[in-house]
């Protein structure tokens, strides 16, 4: 006896086939819509990170054999520039730019068979610009910390080289920043004509910043606290969102005609 076989038969209309079609269709359409990025997401990523395609260098004064200078309470210019630059860079970081420290932690960039004190700095200061140069970025930043035989003078202070045509303009608007957050000085950016970084490094905006005086008691001790060099590192990130945002800086913070 033969065995008959089954078989299924499906009967679908014109509708019914238009209606898979289209279901197909969609299902395609979603998966393809989520594997790209939604111009939403693209436009909260540029808004949410406004240095998001800067590369920026930051140079922590000093380090290794070279402390810098010392307060009489002992507290140390290497230390206090690199505490510094770290929030810095996390601040940048956080703001999506790609950041470049030139030292993260006690050391200078000297080889180590690189004995004399003064053959070290010189080794070190050209493996600096050597490194920032390679890196091409946008802006340079070095931090240090001011210190003369008075004890009396006090307060933030940046300065450039005129290199560069944005030079000036990077040093004024980091320097109203800290006049206004800090409140610890009514200085205006200035021109330093014997820091060789400054003067090295020509082919990009770059700004030197001495945060304060060790050789005053009462700024040594406030530059050694935590919450303080937070709010110095603060007052330069905002100066430098305002530089890379292309802002003008006003007359009052370099003492002439607005800077274009």
């Amino acid at each position: 006896m033969r065995r008959r076989r089954s078989r299924l038969v499906i009967w679908m209309n014109y509708r019914g086939a238009l209606r898979i079609a289209v279901g197909v269709f969609v299902v395609l359409l979603t998966a393809i819509l989520l594997t790209q990025d939604m111009p939403v997401s693209r436009t909260w990523t540029y808004w949410t990170l406004p240095l998001s395609g800067q590369t920026i260098a930051i140079d922590a004064g000093h380090g290794g054999a070279d402390g810098g200078a010392v307060s009489k309470q002992g507290v140390v210019e290497k230390d206090l520039n690199l505490a510094i630059a770290l929030q810095l860079r996390d601040y940048l970081q956080e703001a999506g730019a790609v950041v470049i420290m030139t030292r993260e932690g006690d050391y200078d960039l000297a080889d180590q068979g690189t004995r004399a004190y003064s053959k070290r700095k010189t080794e070190d200061l050209l493996r600096r610009v050597e490194q920032i140069r390679e890196s091409k970025p946008t802006l340079v930043l070095s931090i240090h910390m001011n210190s003369i035989p008075s004890p009396k003078w006090s307060g933030a202070q940046t300065f450039f080289y005129p290199n560069h045509p944005d030079n000036q303009r990077l040093a004024a608007l980091i320097q109203d920043e800290m006049k206004r957050n800090l409140e610890n000085t009514k200085r205006i950016a200035a021109t330093a004509n014997t820091v060789y970084l400054l003067k090295a490094l020509e082919e990009m905006p770059t700004a030197l910043v001495e945060v304060g005086f060790l050789s005053n008691p009462g700024e040594s001790q406030l530059l050694a606290d935590a919450n303080y060099q937070r709010q110095v590192a603060a007052s330069v990130y905002q100066g430098i969102l305002r530089f890379c945002a292309g802002e003008k800086v006003p007359a009052a913070a370099t003492g002439q005609q607005e800077l274009e």
